[in-house]
């Protein structure tokens, strides 16, 4: 407590005597002074995934997908990177057993259990 009080009599005395000798450098904490921003501050894969939403792409499925209805018309895509996948489905809200069926590219296919239709698309990995 005492070496604060002595302190800021001294800051105020300086300040008294010769107002230039009061100011304090301040270091810029970014290239424009502030805070840095998240762009400025990211790097490697947080850097290539903020320029890749920059232009409205979502190289790594972050984004919540789209809702599809289920209908043959409209199925749920599901992304692959090969020609079948390994899809679970959950057919109730509150159902507690997953059912399990492979999905093939091509036509939409349906759950064995509730008829809700999905589709396979092809998808390439950002790396």
């Amino acid at each position: 407590m005492a070496s604060r009080l002595l302190l800021r009599a001294c800051r105020v005395t300086v300040k008294a005597r010769n107002p230039a000798l009061a100011w304090t450098a301040r270091r810029a904490l970014a290239s424009g002074g502030g805070i840095p921003t998240d762009e400025e501050q990211a790097a490697g894969l947080e850097r290539r995934v903020l320029q890749a939403m920059k232009k409205g792409k979502d190289p790594y499925s972050i984004f919540k997908p789209k809702e599809y209805a289920g209908t043959k018309e409209d199925p749920h895509i599901v992304p692959g990177i090969s020609d079948k996948r390994l899809v679970g489905c959950l057919c109730e809200e509150d159902n507690t057993a997953i059912v399990w069926f492979w999905l093939h590219e091509g036509n939409p296919q349906r759950c064995p259990s509730c008829g809700s239709y999905y589709k396979l698309i092809h998808h390439e990995l950002p790396h």
